[in-house]
């Protein structure tokens, strides 16, 4: 029992007082409590952590067993499903394939036969050279008389003598069965002589005659015929 001169104490410090009879301060309890809540996130924290370490270890399919399992990518499946949106997911219409079908082969043109040199050959031996009894003597000497009378000396005439030996021998029927050369200048056809007389076939002064134009028209000179002849085995 108390007197009322008496001082008696107040609530606060009754708790003042009963929290320093148990030895711990009133910040102590809000310590505890953030030391809870950091060992909360810090637990969380390690879980996520170690979870995801984990992860890469877990097995994951074959690619092979997955493409057999879904042969469609994730870029096909979305054409495909753009196809169908833009298609209305119309039926595809089945083409009929025609059972039969004709074919058009251009024709390959037969080429149109040329004539061919031994055709010609074979018409040019149709023509067969008349008989006659050669005399290359007297043929030598009407060549004699012909060229000096244009003018050519007895050169010439040697170089003439040698050309047509070599060509026909001075025969008047020297015939070439091959080329159709024929007479004593073996003019080809023989019948290119008919220009100066229409006895180009037997007569020695008419193919003489033929012939030393001929050369002087292209050679000038006998010799010059003979030249040529010495080259290329022909005049």
């Amino acid at each position: 029992m108390t007197t009322g001169n008496e001082i008696l104490p107040s609530r606060a410090g009754v708790a003042t007082q009963t929290v320093r009879r148990s030895g711990r301060p009133a910040g102590a309890s809000r310590w505890s409590r953030r030391r809870g809540v950091l060992a909360a996130f810090s637990v969380l924290t390690t879980a996520g952590f170690v979870a995801a370490t984990l992860v890469p270890l877990v097995s994951f399919p074959n690619p092979a067993e997955a493409t057999e399992l879904d042969p469609l990518s994730l870029y096909a499946s979305a054409v495909e499903d753009a196809q169908r949106y833009q298609a209305g997911d119309a039926p595809v219409a089945e083409l009929e394939r025609a059972s039969e079908y004709t074919v058009y082969v251009t024709p390959t043109p037969t080429p149109t036969p040329t004539q061919s040199r031994s055709s010609s050959s074979s018409r040019s031996s149709s023509w067969s050279p008349p008989f006659v009894s050669p005399n290359p003597g007297s043929a030598q000497a009407i060549a004699y008389d012909m060229v000096t009378a244009r003018g050519w000396g007895d050169s010439e005439f040697a170089c003439l003598v040698a050309l047509w030996k070599k060509e026909s021998g001075w025969r008047v029927n020297a015939y070439n069965s091959s080329s159709g050369a024929y007479g004593i200048p073996q003019a080809m056809p023989g019948r290119k002589m008919s220009s100066v007389g229409s006895d180009w076939e037997t007569n020695p002064a008419t193919q003489i005659t033929w012939g030393l134009g001929y050369i002087q028209g292209r050679y000038g000179t006998p010799c010059g015929a003979w030249g040529k002849s010495q080259r290329s085995g022909w005049y």
